[in-house]
């Protein structure tokens, strides 16, 4: 191809393709990184809220605005609420999580054997509604105990594992200003503030709302279709 075939080619594909390339780096992009987005689910330790193959919808402008692409905020009218589920950063590797938010900036925290004590107060677990569990497989409502832990009036679900390894005792620790202690709903099978302790403000992206699609990829990534379009707690 020639200069002035090679011109001409340039100047047809940037005619037919600018639109797209200006909504996808001037609109797309943006909106995704700093206004709302889609979060897929690879782990199980937000069992049984959040499941393996879900997709979640992400507010990213629950708390604040950031400069697009980066951690910086434009401006912040909010913190996270104990137990809203964010999406955040590990302080500990920077990898991608999704936990509950247990501990703000200020309180003292414990667990003890599995019983969060949150201001020397425990948390209530009551016993949960078995309907709660329908898109868990049998062998996990086999083999796990399950109950719903209120965190100041809000109610969620959470798994316990029998019989394996688990960091059941914390603390007492005093969650550090400016910062947040978050665990999953899956006590016994999550890496979280037990180990890498807290997560600073700049590193939380957003609040979790609901979940857009799910897909069980443990069986053929059929649909959950009774999961689409919910809401989360």
């Amino acid at each position: 191809m020639d200069k002035e075939k090679a011109k001409a080619w340039a100047k047809k594909m940037w005619k037919e393709w600018r639109s797209t390339l200006f909504l996808i780096v001037f609109v797309i992009i943006p909106v995704k990184s700093s206004l709302a987005d889609f979060n897929w689910v690879p782990t199980g330790s937000m069992n049984p809220t959040i499941l393996e193959g879900d997709f979640v919808f992400v507010n990213k402008a629950a708390y604040g605005l950031r400069v697009p692409l980066t951690l910086q905020r434009m401006a912040q009218w909010s913190g996270p609420e104990r137990g809203d589920i964010i999406i955040c950063f590990s302080p500990e590797d920077d990898v991608r999580l999704i936990k509950r938010t247990v501990g703000l900036p200020g309180d003292l925290l414990e667990l003890r054997n599995n019983q969060l004590y949150i201001n020397e107060q425990p948390m209530p677990q009551t016993a949960i509604d078995p309907n709660a569990l329908q898109d868990l497989s049998e062998t996990l409502r086999d083999h796990h105990i399950f109950a719903v832990e209120d965190l100041d009036s809000c109610k969620h679900p959470i798994m316990i594992t029998p019989g394996v390894p688990a960091k059941r005792f914390f603390g007492p620790v005093v969650v550090p200003e400016g910062q947040y202690f978050v665990m999953g709903d899956n006590r016994d099978n999550s890496r979280d503030s037990r180990y890498f302790r807290f997560v600073p403000r700049k590193n939380i992206v957003g609040r979790a709302v609901g979940i857009a699609a799910s897909f069980n990829i443990k069986d053929k990534c059929q649909p959950r279709l009774s999961r689409f379009f919910s809401n989360l707690k």
